[in-house]
């Protein structure tokens, strides 16, 4: 199938949002991890997105001129060709841009899509990620306003992060403190400000102790429950029921009791970077031990072309990615669950 249209990406998340299921969204640096997300999701016939931030913008655009823009668009592109072979539907997304990249990374990428709407085409990604989370709520909201308006046009959905996520990602990083938990008060300010849909479609990366990076199970507090908090102090105040489409972020190491209850309270994506990033160099770390010698040239030796060949140890990484891809669509049960 091709890349997932606008109208067929609402109809994922409301899909997700109705079966209390969520999409995995999987971070790609390049066409090798392209391949396995599109392989993971396929095999586990489940929908999906694939999602590029500002750092993997940047590999993709090249060490020569690391162009963010160049590199982002270069992978869309080559996703519109690729995903037409696999029988699901995949979104692309934009992961976190805070406030200094956004002139350099997703107000040019929104340009883009403007310019292929106006020609009749669709937009070439199908979200963009926001991350205000650094800035005040009020700074914050009254960008997202600015960007909801422009996506909407481009019928491109915006997410939107209104409170921090603890550790680091791509240079972002907040403290693991009381701040990683949204508020009630929070929400509504969010809904005030940004509407309910009504101003365009957007999903809302809220805060409940979330943490990026590497971590073990019981390390990080996470409080899912508060997502439904954050829904029913909405829902009151405006009289819409479940009125959020909430995203996962910093799931690294959490229960499957902690996947379930956000599962429940109405999240519909979960980012996943940190596991599939082990899950690729796994493989290709255990291929160059175990073949020192034919992946080096040792003691004047010539080596051994087959296991030096990227495409030997590309296909075991791909392979191991594509099975941590699946697994993650089993934990937040979108598996079997493509659109027909």
């Amino acid at each position: 199938m091709p890349i997932a249209t606008p109208e067929v990406y609402g109809e994922m998340l409301d899909r997700a949002k109705a079966g209390k299921f969520a999409y995995p969204a999987i971070n790609v640096t390049s066409s090798q991890t392209l391949n396995a997300a599109l392989r993971g999701f396929a095999e586990a016939e489940s929908d999906g997105i694939v999602q590029i931030s500002t750092g993997g913008a940047e590999f993709l655009g090249g060490q020569y001129s690391k162009d963010m823009v160049t590199g982002a668009v270069a992978l869309a592109e080559y996703a519109h060709i690729l995903a037409e072979k696999y029988p699901v539907n995949i979104a692309l997304h934009t992961d976190h841009c805070p406030k200094d990249k956004l002139d350099g990374y997703v107000r040019p990428l929104i340009a883009v899509s403007e310019e292929r709407v106006k020609a009749g085409r669709n937009p070439l990604f199908q979200s963009h990620m926001w991350d205000g989370s650094a800035e005040t709520l009020a700074d914050n909201l009254a960008i997202a306003q600015e960007l909801l308006e422009r996506t909407r046009a481009a019928n491109i959905i915006l997410e939107v992060e209104i409170t921090p996520t603890g550790g680091e990602e791509d240079g972002v990083s907040h403290e693991i403190n009381d701040s990683l938990y949204t508020t009630v008060e929070d929400a509504i300010r969010t809904a005030e400000a940004l509407g309910l849909g009504e101003k365009g479609r957007y999903l809302l990366a809220a805060s409940f102790g979330n943490v990026h990076g590497v971590y073990k199970p019981g390390n990080v507090v996470l409080c899912p429950d508060l997502l439904k908090e954050l829904n029913d102090g909405v829902a009151a105040k405006f009289g819409k029921a479940s009125p959020f489409d909430f995203v996962f972020h910093g799931g690294s190491g959490s229960t499957e009791q902690e996947i379930l209850t956000a599962l429940e309270n109405g999240v519909v994506k979960m980012n996943l970077d940190t596991d599939t990033q082990y899950a690729f160099t796994r493989p290709v770390a255990a291929h160059m031990f175990e073949n020192y010698d034919g992946v080096l040239k040792v003691d004047g030796e010539v080596g051994n072309k087959k296991a030096y060949d990227p495409r030997t140890w590309g296909k075991l990484a791909e392979a191991s990615m594509a099975a941590r891809v699946l697994e993650a669509t089993q934990n937040l049960r979108s598996a079997g669950n493509k659109i027909k």
